[in-house]
């Protein structure tokens, strides 16, 4: 992409001299957008030319102006004029400058150009302002240009406009939703005679950020990376000696969901309890859903969902999957995805058997641990030798499956094993007792 400015020689008055690109003539159009009896030449977003000599220039995303000649505008001196641009059809963003008399128009607290639709507004007309004036669009993506028809100026000669107090014709909306970070323009121009001045303030008496920055003699306000403190009511006042007048707009501020906390990936055995716990910021604040394998996941008896929270209890093979929780507002919704694996598997010992042989004194206490791999939980069961072994005073079983021995006496040793059984199968392990 490029965009190439030829000036070609020539004394005023103006003569429609041709410009020429590598020997051809160049001729208004949406690839050599020429104005007329200009000595500038805008080359535009072109494809280089083909052997039949066409050009392709990639200029759906703003398209020509429609019309080749517009009305002349006639105007007192001293009064304040708007000139609109008119911008055709077009996609994306688009910025824009007015030619003047076939130079760049500049922007003073007289002049200003509004980037939001384009119309060039004189707040006082002088003389040397009369001329003929064009609307230069751009494309911000592309860069593609396109100028519309010059619209000729001149001056009424049945007087001069008095004084008269600012009249704003260039404000911005009463509600400006601004994201959190991105960066807000304000716009605010007025016609007035004497020029007005343009102050910008806070309504809540605060002081406007210190790095927000005043352009186009104060015509416009940026405030970047804009933060939930930067929101509230903005005023522009517009005022000269005949008067003042105001316009205000609400800033509010809005942000899209952001994690404070994500889920992770759970191995879980069968039987045993999931909870999950997503947390995110954002303006509005964000609901949360749930959705197991890319479908919404519903309330039942095992499942329980509040907020960002999931709670699965006495979690079974049906269970396993990919979930995800989604968090949203208005303005966007995020996504954090975890993966439910339920273990399923019988007892098995092969790594945790129990100790060959254990010493104990009389009159001690002993723990036997019996811990096999499983899922689910299994349930446990002694024997001493042959005999299931029953539990009393002294002897008993805790929940995961150790057994325990107090007062120990002569009796107690021999050969103990444990029995470990859940849906998926039964073993056992067995080791000595020894009394000293």
């Amino acid at each position: 992409a490029f965009l190439l400015l030829l000036y070609c020689g020539g004394a005023l008055p103006l003569s429609p001299l041709p410009c020429l690109l590598n020997s051809y003539v160049g001729k208004s159009g949406p690839s050599l957008p020429l104005t007329s009896f200009s000595p500038l030449l805008v080359l535009g977003l072109c494809a280089p030319l083909t052997a039949r000599g066409s050009r392709h220039c990639p200029g759906l995303d703003l398209e020509n102006f429609k019309t080749r000649t517009r009305s002349t505008v006639s105007v007192r001196r001293g009064q304040g004029m708007v000139l609109l641009c008119g911008p055709p059809p077009h996609s994306g963003e688009l910025s824009y400058a007015w030619i003047f008399n076939e130079y760049p128009s500049y922007q003073d607290n007289r002049r200003f150009v509004s980037q939001e639709t384009g119309n060039l507004y004189i707040a006082k007309v002088e003389k040397s302002d009369v001329g003929n004036y064009t609307c230069v669009v751009t494309n911000t993506v592309t860069n593609h240009k396109v100028l519309g028809p010059p619209t000729p100026l001149i001056l009424r000669n049945d007087g001069v406009m008095g004084e008269y107090e600012p009249k704003i014709e260039v404000q911005f909306p009463e509600t400006v939703p601004t994201a959190k970070g991105a960066t807000v323009k304000l716009e605010c121009f007025a016609l007035g005679n004497p020029v007005p001045t343009i102050l910008w303030r806070r309504a809540d008496g605060k002081p406007i950020a210190r790095k927000a920055r005043r352009h186009k003699s104060n015509g416009i306000l940026e405030i970047p990376n804009f933060q939930q403190e930067d929101a509230g009511l903005y005023e522009c006042v517009a005022e000269n000696s005949r008067g003042k007048n105001v316009a205000r707009g609400q800033l509010t501020f809005y942000a899209q969901p952001n994690w404070i906390q994500k889920i992770s990936d759970i191995h879980v055995a069968m039987e045993e309890n999931v909870f999950w716990d997503c947390k995110a910021n954002g303006r509005p604040k964000p609901t949360y859903r749930w959705l197991k394998n890319g479908e919404p996941l519903l309330t039942r008896d095992r499942i329980q969902m509040e907020q960002g929270t999931l709670n699965i209890t006495v979690v079974n093979l049906s269970d396993a999957g990919m979930y995800q929780c989604v968090a949203e507002n208005k303005h966007g919704v995020i996504f954090s995805n975890a993966e439910l694996s339920v273990i399923a598997e019988s007892p098995d010992f092969s790594r945790t058997l129990l100790k060959r042989v254990t010493l104990v004194k009389v009159g001690g206490e002993v723990v036997i641990e019996c811990k096999p791999k499983a899922s689910p939980k299994p349930v446990y069961m002694w024997r001493k030798g042959r005999e299931i072994l029953r539990e009393n005073e002294r002897i008993t079983i805790s929940e995961d499956g150790n057994l325990r021995i107090v007062n120990v006496t002569k009796s107690d040793a021999g050969s103990y094993t444990c029995i470990a059984t859940n849906h998926f199968g039964t073993a056992s392990s067995t080791g000595n007792l020894v009394v000293k």
